[in-house]
């Protein structure tokens, strides 16, 4: 990860595609370098979880909706899958200087899955509450992140006593890491040991999504 960050520190100072054109067979080795530690990850998860794929993010910037114009991320992140309908979650890995996390969750849940899963809270919330509270989530990743709306969602009681979990519209979590950590020789072994902290959360929230109000299965 030397070589990648220092590619990276220097793209951050010159992220401009001149720049990038003279430095394009640098970025290729580096990548290849990169995809060697993410699937080395990816074959190690997969020995613990059922994933449906890897994905390396491109590092070229979608410029056209965005008010950000610089062309080009400053960071590699790569996100791997796990097999639905039955497994849901997703598992995500950024490096970037100054900037680099292990994490995951739902980041954009479809509507019917969104209030599936407050109807669920709204019913119970003992359960997530145990999750979110044992010793192992909190030493990995502190607390339950995600943005929320502003107040009580349609149809839910402004007042319930779970409501700051209701009002949820994402549910993250993550462990940042200093670029020392980053560049160290157990960072593999550490970023595998994080991923896996996850599960009891992903297995939760997947066992929610399938099923009904009833708990009865939905495939």
């Amino acid at each position: 990860m030397k070589k990648a960050f220092e590619f990276l520190t220097h793209l951050k100072e010159n992220n401009n595609r001149e720049w990038f054109a003279k430095h394009k067979s640098e970025y290729d080795t580096i990548v290849k370098e990169n995809k060697v530690l993410f699937t080395q990850i990816y074959n190690e998860l997969q020995e613990h979880d059922q994933l449906k794929g890897m994905h390396i993010f491109r590092i070229y910037n979608d410029v056209r909706f965005s008010k950000n114009k610089t062309p080009y991320k400053t960071n590699f992140g790569v996100g791997y899958s796990r097999s639905k309908p039955m497994l849901r979650g997703g598992y995500y890995i950024q490096l970037e200087p100054g900037n680099s996390f292990v994490g995951g969750g739902f980041w954009g849940p479809e509507a019917k899955d969104l209030l599936r899963i407050r109807k669920e809270f709204e019913i119970s919330s003992k359960e997530i509450e145990k999750i979110i509270a044992d010793k192992t989530f909190i030493q990995y990743f502190g607390e339950l992140k995600g943005d929320s709306v502003k107040t009580a969602p349609r149809g839910f009681d402004k007042n319930h006593p779970a409501i700051d979990l209701i009002r949820k519209k994402q549910f993250l979590v993550m462990r940042e890491f200093t670029d020392k950590e980053v560049l160290s020789d157990s960072f593999q072994k550490e970023a595998i040991q994080t991923l896996l902290a996850m599960r009891p959360f992903f297995d939760y929230m997947s066992e929610v999504l399938t099923t009904d109000l009833n708990g009865e299965p939905l495939f």
